[in-house]
């Protein structure tokens, strides 16, 4: 299993990290346009290798795709961070270039890779890379949903006074503070609903938390978090790569699946070794689905700012 990670950045890094760590791939490229900085992340990455036990293989490269050939799985995070203040749909036009650039460069050396999308506006960005590569659509996916649903268990357990371990929860819908949809009213405490132990104001404002969970952490720390988007990353890779068919809500192509069509949005998806194995399409209250649908908006009209 080989894996590439398109940007040495922060995120990028992280992702880098976790796939190591977990030690289920045989080699982790790392890719950057900034001469050194990949080979200097990947560097660092190996001298930790004795310390955490770990045989992967990271390698750096300044803008050499060919050291990506025959990757299964690619992973594009490039692009400018979100900055304090600036939505995710600021960053349309700028990384709408780079992610077009990266995803063809990548599928020239790995035609037969799967793509996993990390940069933002991400639901756009997932689609601009259907649109524009012609991969089937279980090859590419969308990362927000596995971030967007890791922060709200941490919401969760926090509210519930639990361990994140004893709590489940899932929030689907676009990868944006006003798309996200939680669906607290299937969120679980080892299996008992959470309504059982939250009142209706404490759910709320689990869900407000939740959606907000990104421009928290860009207020905080100034700039993008990376620890939780490169261990969902991580996971997903895990998943693809040891065919465990666990499921993520991921941004998928949608061509009928909840009564929408022409957009990447994230809904509940089994990840195999063939990427997207199935879209589960889950029952939904008609308070969700109505959520569902005002975020399937929002995303398409970013989508109209692409030029394709």
């Amino acid at each position: 299993m080989k894996v590439t990670v398109v940007g040495a950045g922060a995120v990028g890094a992280s992702c880098a990290e976790y796939i190591a760590i977990k030690d289920f791939a045989s080699e982790v490229v790392i890719l950057d346009i900034k001469e050194g900085f990949a080979e200097g992340k990947a560097m660092d990455l190996m001298q930790t290798a004795s310390l955490n036990n770990f045989d992967t293989k990271i390698t750096g490269s300044t803008n050499d795709y060919s050291k990506t050939a025959g990757s299964d799985v690619c992973v594009i995070t490039s692009g400018i961070p979100r900055k304090p203040g600036m939505t995710r749909e600021e960053l349309i036009g700028i990384n709408a270039g780079i992610v077009k650039m990266v995803s063809s460069s990548l599928i020239e050396h790995s035609p037969n890779t799967i793509i996993i999308v990390v940069s933002n506006p991400m639901d756009t960005m997932t689609y601009l890379v259907h649109k524009t590569t012609g991969l089937p659509k279980n090859r590419i996916i969308g990362m927000g949903g596995a971030l967007d649903s890791a922060r709200f268990k941490y919401r969760l357990a926090e509210a519930l006074g639990a361990p994140i371990s004893d709590v489940d929860g899932m929030v689907i819908g676009g990868h944006s503070d006003k798309g996200m949809v939680p669906l607290i009213g299937k969120a679980a405490r080892n299996s008992v609903k959470v309504s059982e132990f939250l009142s209706e104001e404490r759910m709320d404002q689990v869900v407000q938390d939740t959606k907000v969970g990104g421009a928290t952490l860009t207020g905080l720390l100034g700039t993008s978090a990376w620890y939780a988007p490169g261990a969902a990353v991580s996971a997903m890779v895990q998943a693809i790569a040891c065919d465990t068919k666990k499921i993520f809500p991921c941004s998928a192509l949608l061509e009928g699946e909840f009564g929408l069509n022409d957009l990447s949005i994230g809904v509940p998806c089994v990840l195999g070794a063939n990427g997207i194995e199935k879209i589960v399409e889950i029952s939904l209250t008609d308070a969700e689905k109505a959520k569902l649908s005002e975020s399937a908006e929002g995303v398409k009209t970013t989508n109209g700012l692409l030029e394709l």
